[in-house]
């Protein structure tokens, strides 16, 4: 049975065969599969309670460990599922002896991984990684391998390519993952600030600069042939895959061929993904290119902050006398320019901009001997060279009242249109005949504003509520004004006080706006 998210019920179980790893006897039990892990490694299998009781005991971790506690342990291991047992009976004299419980154990494909992963945590120091850029050559050659020989390819062939290909797939994402994880680290931090950091720098950021430059070179490669490999192309090479692992003759129960085929269009699309993007978002290989070129960002700064702190603290007074007794004993103004020239450079240019005022139409006349053009330049300095006057402060009150004369005009000009629309209450664009143009413009703003509202509706200063009516209308016509005619919808406005504009006007406190 699945869920809706593709997870079987059977993948969510609990796992016994973990328990061993926590059990109050931790140490006994894992003594005990270690041994059985390394006579597997030497194709090993079925072991004997007393090979087992003997060789743990040799190793000297538990000293008064007993053959009784041995079988014991043996039978909770067999019990959680960590190793498969049978009746060893082959060597009995006697049927005392048959009958006698002697057994023989098998460790089980689960306990075969787990015990390789701990083999593997125990050799973690650090994230690890590289930046194997061989890969990327690896890749795009398999994949124009399936576009020319998709059709053609048997399935002992196309399953060869396809665990080539995926397996430098992943060697590539995680070793590349863990590399740039290892560059963020706390450790990493504290090395890019000491001084034997200088000594390395070299090396890393030619490291990381050759993996940016395979990486930009085989990526256009990588997309191209994955953009041309069409999904005909893809399910029939698949499918062949599927076939030739189907097609291997194998003892444990195999998947379905459904099955298998989902994985591999699963590990396809994540190929696929991660080289190409899916939707807007990024595609991985942009993302390590973008890390890698903020790992190599984040190394040049720490150098310059290491230089910069180096250069800080010593004193360049004996350079400064040396270079000032070069200076001094020269006689002549051109020769001082010429070491100054070559001590600092050129110093920065300005550019200054001016009227050409030309005296001459002559072509081959030189520019010195052009009349100069006088520009006053400000001294850059906050310091008052001499007594400057002071300037008087400005009146602006003639202009203020010019601007508020112009204002209240044009509110009373647009309060006189408004009050004789609400006598109306409504209004059609189609109604109106020709219009001034100051109507015209104060009726594109008020659609403009309505359109733009969330409601189609908006208040004027003046308490006038005015809302478009049928902001969707198919309607059209034409709005003729005294500069020309204008073709939009036929908008119907509205015009309406609003309550408090009512109030105020019913309580006598003052009439409406303006009047």
């Amino acid at each position: 049975m699945m869920s809706d998210l593709g997870v079987s019920l059977q993948s969510l179980r609990s796992v016994p065969e973990l328990k061993y790893v926590n059990a109050e006897n931790v140490v006994r039990y894992r003594a005990i599969m270690r041994f059985f892990y390394q006579e597997y490694k030497r194709l090993k299998y079925w072991m004997k309670p007393e090979e087992v009781w003997t060789e743990v005991v040799k190793w000297g971790v538990l000293p008064d460990y007993t053959i009784e506690q041995c079988l014991a342990d043996l039978e909770q291991l067999a019990e959680w599922g960590n190793l498969a047992s049978r009746h060893d009976g082959g060597r009995a004299s006697t049927l005392e002896e048959y009958m006698k419980k002697k057994m023989q154990y098998l460790l089980r494909p689960y306990s075969i991984e787990i015990e390789r992963l701990l083999e593997t945590l125990e050799r973690v120091t650090g994230y690890g990684g590289s930046l194997e850029s061989t890969l990327f050559d690896s890749i795009a050659e398999k994949l124009f391998e399936i576009r020319r020989l998709a059709v053609e390819t048997s399935p002992e062939a196309a399953l060869e390519l396809w665990t080539t290909l995926y397996d430098a797939f992943k060697r590539l994402h995680e070793n590349a993952a863990d590399y740039i994880a290892s560059l963020q680290t706390a450790k990493a931090e504290e090395m890019m600030v000491a001084e034997s950091f200088l000594v390395f720098k070299d090396r890393l950021t030619n490291y990381l600069q050759n993996f940016i430059q395979a990486l930009q070179r085989s990526a256009y490669k990588i997309e191209g042939n994955l953009e041309n490999i069409s999904e005909g192309v893809r399910d029939l090479f698949l499918e062949q895959v599927a076939e030739a692992e189907l097609a291997k003759p194998r003892l444990e129960e195999m998947p379905s061929k459904e099955t298998l085929l989902q994985e591999l269009h699963q590990g396809w699309n994540n190929l696929r993904r991660w080289f190409l993007g899916e939707g807007n978002s990024p595609s991985e290989l942009t993302l390590l290119e973008r890390a890698t070129k903020e790992a190599i960002a984040r190394i040049v700064r720490s150098v310059i902050r290491m230089q910069e702190r180096k250069r800080s603290g010593v004193s360049r007074k004996k350079e400064l006398e040396h270079l000032a007794g070069w200076f001094a004993r020269l006689d002549n103004l051109d020769d001082a320019h010429r070491l100054a020239g070559l001590a600092f450079g050129l110093f920065r240019s300005r550019h200054l901009q001016g009227e050409d005022l030309r005296h001459s139409d002559r072509a081959d006349q030189s520019m010195w001997d052009e009349v100069p053009t006088i520009q006053m330049l400000r001294p850059r300095g906050r310091k008052r060279t001499g007594k400057q006057d002071t300037e008087p402060v400005r009146e602006n009150e003639e202009r203020k009242r010019r601007e508020r004369e112009s204002f209240l005009q044009r509110q009373a000009e647009e309060w006189e249109e408004i009050s004789g629309l609400i006598g109306r209450g409504r209004l059609r664009i189609s109604e109106l005949g020709t219009v001034p143009p100051k109507t015209r413009l104060r009726l594109l703003q008020w659609i403009g504003r309505c359109s733009s509202a969330p409601k189609h509706a908006f208040v004027t200063p003046e308490g006038v509520r005015i809302a478009m009516l049928n902001s969707d209308t198919p309607e059209r016509t034409v709005l003729v004004s005294e500069d020309g005619e204008l073709h939009l919808p036929d908008y119907e406005l509205a015009f309406a006080l609003t309550d408090a504009v009512r109030e105020v006007a019913a309580a006598g406190e003052g009439g409406l706006p303006n009047e």
